[in-house]
């Protein structure tokens, strides 16, 4: 497409951006508009993925004929199949007469169907029925009815994990991916941003008599450089904010900054890095730590158990006795370090199958660990007992007997 041509689309739409995956995809979009083919648009929320079927429709054969843009996810589970493809008279409570649906009413002209990902499982057999057969049953009846829709459909959910997690079909995606537009997110438009702020501001400035705001050099390159999680959308109403909260119509980086959400997780600026590359630094990275942490105090004690059962083996026929039962401690332990099990508290037994009484050498053991467990936990008493896998009152008791309560 030549750029006079994309002009006056963006012109038309009051599309305002000059960023090359954006212009990709009003390319695609007028490709195929003069087509039959589904199309499924795909991007995050709020970059304005519902433009798109508005430009095939109106540029398509169809342009004429009716348009219905429906959002999948606002519409209850319960009634979405009656809405969709109408209903019988008497077919469920509240049906006082019958109901053509979106697809009986659409006959000949385009559905958009916005958050496509959302619909439940047995909508979705219904949809792959129409888009293969163009037929489909009423809700309630009997008699097939037929339809020519055009559908374009769009999602901001990771298809190939829904797919296979079960709560998507497989052939239903392939069927709405004939041809996929791909919206870029606004962190990826580059001065887009910018474009597109000033024209919130002028309409903000044009509705409510207001002096127009502008932005400085330095406020530009934040804007430029945070990741907008909400992407447009969340642009416009922050220039909506600013235009009406600000007493000062030039806005500086620190009068953004008031604006800006301040939370890690939605001001963390965007990193250019290699495709691929990330660091993980919550919960898995602490799991392991545990784990590992875990694993050596199992290794530490069982090296500690078999030196005692040494030692009750040639010196204590008393003990030795009691002592038989080792085995089966150390066998657990083995299941505890395969399956990676925090639960069990070793400590407790050996504590069963030996008296403290008999062996100092199982005191020092159990001294040890709590005293380790306090230490990690900053004496924190209910966190050490739960991280040793016992009670408070167990730990409360050791505590004392230990003398660590001085």
């Amino acid at each position: 497409m030549n750029t006079t041509e994309l002009q006056k689309i963006k012109q038309r739409y009051n599309i305002v951006g000059n960023s090359d995956g954006l212009n990709r995809a009003l390319d695609v979009a007028l490709q195929v508009a003069p087509t039959d083919l589904s199309v499924l648009i795909i991007g995050e929320s709020g970059v304005g993925k519902e433009i798109i079927p508005r430009v095939i429709h109106d540029n398509s054969p169809r342009k004429k004929e009716k348009y219905f843009a429906i959002n999948c996810g606002s519409i209850p589970e319960g009634t979405i199949d009656s809405e969709l493809f109408g209903h019988e008279k008497g077919s469920f409570t509240g049906a006082i007469g019958e109901s053509n649906g979106y697809f009986g009413t659409a006959n000949k002209g385009t559905i958009f169907l916005d958050e496509v990902g959302e619909l439940p499982l047995a909508t979705q057999a219904r949809l792959l029925r129409v888009l293969e057969t163009g037929e489909y049953i009423r809700v309630g009846g009997q008699k097939i009815m037929k339809t020519d829709v055009r559908i374009v459909a769009a999602t901001n959910v990771n298809m190939q994990k829904a797919i296979s997690e079960g709560r998507f079909r497989e052939d239903l995606y392939y069927r709405l991916n004939t041809i996929p537009i791909q919206m870029p997110p606004l962190r990826d438009r580059g001065n887009d941003i910018i474009l597109l702020f000033r024209l919130f501001a002028m309409q903000m400035a044009e509705k409510y008599h207001l002096p127009k705001i502008t932005l400085t050099e330095d406020a530009k390159e934040v804007m430029m450089k945070y990741k907008w999680p909400g992407n447009v959308r969340q642009l416009k109403n922050i220039t909506e904010q600013i235009s009406v909260l600000s007493r000062e119509r030039e806005i500086s980086t620190e009068i953004l900054r008031q604006f800006i959400p301040q939370d890690v997780e939605s001001t963390q600026l965007t990193t250019v890095g290699t495709k691929g590359s990330h660091t993980y630094e919550s919960e898995r990275e602490i799991l392991y730590k545990i784990l590992y942490e875990l694993r050596g105090n199992v290794s530490e004690l069982r090296r500690d158990l078999t030196d005692l059962r040494k030692q009750l083996d040639t010196g204590h026929n008393s003990i030795q006795d009691k002592a038989q039962h080792l085995p089966t401690i150390f066998e657990q332990q083995q299941h505890l370090e395969s399956h990676n099990d925090m639960t069990p508290s070793i400590l407790d037994a050996v504590a069963e199958e030996i008296p403290e009484s008999d062996n100092l050498n199982l005191d020092n053991i159990g001294r040890h660990m709590v005293e380790k467990a306090l230490e990690r936990n900053g004496g924190n008493r209910k966190k050490a007992a739960e991280e040793l896998g016992i009670s408070d009152r167990t730990l409360y008791r050791r505590i004392k007997q230990y003398g660590l309560d001085k």
